[in-house]
């Protein structure tokens, strides 16, 4: 069950913008997950709390959108226009009948 406890305001000096920070409080956490996360955190030297943060910000991360033209320069090479070239051989006329 998450319960969100309080409020906090704070102000981001370097950009002047208001963020809204949430306390999370996290009950009934099975035991093995809780030391799954201090294992974790220790391995990449942070906090439980620093690494359960980290998780929920990449579990819940919007992915950047791409343009359409990384698209398109994403899309492989697959060969020459005139491999895709129409043949006429007649069969087009018979489609519907």
């Amino acid at each position: 069950m998450l319960a969100i406890s309080e409020l906090n305001a704070s102000i981001d000096s370097n950009k002047c913008l208001k963020r809204i920070m949430v306390n999370l409080l996290v009950r009934n956490v099975d035991e093995a997950l809780v030391q799954g996360l201090r294992e974790r955190a220790a391995a990449h030297g942070r906090s439980a709390e620093a690494e359960h943060r980290e998780i929920l910000a990449k579990a819940l991360r919007r992915p950047q959108r791409k343009t359409f033209a990384e698209v398109l320069m994403a899309m492989p090479n697959v060969g020459d226009d005139t491999d895709f070239a129409r043949v006429d051989d007649g069969e087009a006329a018979n489609v519907f009948g």
